[in-house]
């Protein structure tokens, strides 16, 4: 008798969008595919808790801005709670800084809502193995859509040059990748990557690893070290 092969079970989604007629549209793709099933539904993050509790998904696609809790504090409230089911953001791309706010607080990437169903499924499949999805087109999306967009900071008036490796460093904090993973990407030790990181953010004026990325972005910089 022929050896039967168990049925792969479909990756089960959570769907959280303020929109129901965005939710049904999405869901109305996915189910197209036997891959994935939209087991949840939820207007806004502070339904996100109770039906990871209830419903267990795999993968959670996350809109950002929604009324009562948006995106990222919903991000902020799974961290909070330990919680580290997959996070793909949802967007339709308005709010750049958004965008970099939610990958810093955890997401694993991020998807247009204008997306094929092929994107979004092996989008999907991408989170579910354990990687991260970051389009390549994300930091120059990001410089045209910044372009003419005015920050709540102001970056110093002479930027020292970055060396290649801060340059290299940079590229990967645009992309989210935290301090481990760009130690594995250029094959260097976590400590050297956080001092480099260091670095950058004395040499760019900034606390912190998103103001980087969008001064980078408003001087060209990541555009630069992408000709070089």
């Amino acid at each position: 008798m022929p050896i039967q092969r168990k049925a792969l079970m479909p990756i089960k989604i959570l769907l959280v969008d303020d929109q129901m007629l965005v939710r049904e549209g999405i869901k109305s793709l996915l189910n197209l595919s036997n891959k994935v099933e939209v087991v949840a539904e939820a207007q806004d993050g502070s339904h996100v808790l109770d039906s990871i509790k209830k419903y267990q998904p795999d993968i959670i696609l996350l809109d950002l801005s929604m009324p009562i809790m948006d995106g990222i504090s919903t991000l902020e409230q799974l961290n909070q709670n330990k919680i580290e089911t997959p996070v793909i953001i949802l967007t339709t791309f308005d709010d750049h800084e958004f965008i970099l706010r939610g990958i810093q607080a955890g997401a694993k990437g991020y998807l247009l809502k204008d997306v094929s169903l092929e994107t979004l499924i092996e989008g999907i499949e991408t989170v579910h193995q354990g990687k991260r999805l970051m389009q390549p087109a994300l930091t120059e999306r990001l410089m045209q859509g910044l372009q003419g967009v005015k920050n709540d900071f102001n970056a110093p008036p002479i930027i020292e040059a970055l060396t290649q490796k801060e340059l290299e460093v940079l590229g990967l904090m645009a992309s989210g990748c935290s301090n481990k993973e760009i130690a594995e990407s250029l094959h260097k030790s976590e400590g050297t990557i956080k001092n480099h990181v260091s670095n950058l953010l004395a040499k760019l004026g900034v606390r912190d690893r998103t103001r980087a990325v969008l001064i980078a972005i408003e001087k060209g910089i990541l555009q630069q070290n992408k000709s070089d």
